[in-house]
């Protein structure tokens, strides 16, 4: 017999790795019925999900619909706050506890995204793992739940940092300083690296956010 709470987690979980991944977006709308038949289970499973996903503001009301959230400039610059001081303080905890094999790991993953600079979108993706093994090398595990809810609000986002112009390039020249200061067990460089890591891709976002804005004005006017 099937336990129905198993069934509430998976399509909890479901739902929110379509999120995380980008297969829903914000602004998209979340239909019960049409979620049933994409997971292949009933309806209550289904909308007790949705409950828990809307009680933690991963959904929004639109009307009577529920719709992937996205972030004002407020909220993304509250989150980006967090975000800063929260991964400086994995990379400050991986600088003493990293073992050989994650550094090795991290350098890996630099020489990888290297290849990926022209492709912002692969780049996105290769970036998040990045990030991820850095918060595991600090070897908190209180750390990276808390970082693992940031970034379940990260992607509330409708785009990433990394499609300005020129910030790929700069990223990984980035994440390759962060990972010279953690190899070298230079905790407060590690600190310095990635929270200028954060700050700049943020100031890149405003940026970016800024010339969309633009341009949608300009395109109204005419």
């Amino acid at each position: 017999m099937t336990d129905p709470r198993a069934s509430q987690k998976d399509a909890y979980q479901l739902i929110l790795k379509a999120i995380d991944t980008g297969s829903f977006r914000p602004g998209d709308r979340l239909v019960e019925s049409e979620l049933a038949d994409r997971f292949g289970m009933s309806r209550t499973p289904i909308r007790e999900a949705l409950q828990r996903l809307e009680t933690q503001s991963l959904l929004a009301r639109d009307g009577r619909s529920l719709v992937v959230a996205s972030l004002d400039h407020n909220q993304m610059a509250e989150l980006y706050v967090v975000r800063s001081e929260l991964e400086a303080l994995a990379a400050r905890l991986a600088a003493r506890h990293a073992t050989e094999e994650e550094v090795r790991l991290l350098q890996e993953m630099v020489r990888e995204d290297r290849a990926l600079i022209e492709d912002p979108a692969a780049l996105a993706r290769t970036n998040r793992r990045f990030h991820r093994q850095v918060h595991l090398a600090s070897h908190n595990r209180y750390l990276v739940q808390q970082l693992d809810l940031v970034y379940r609000s990260m992607a509330l986002m409708a785009t990433t940092s990394l499609a300005a112009a020129g910030r790929s390039s700069v990223a990984v020249d980035e994440h390759a300083a962060v990972v010279e200061a953690i190899a070298a067990g230079d905790a407060d460089a590690a600190h310095r690296e990635l929270k200028g890591h954060i700050s700049r891709a943020f100031e890149a976002r405003l940026r970016q956010d800024a010339e969309d804005a633009a341009r949608a004005d300009a395109a109204g006017r005419s």
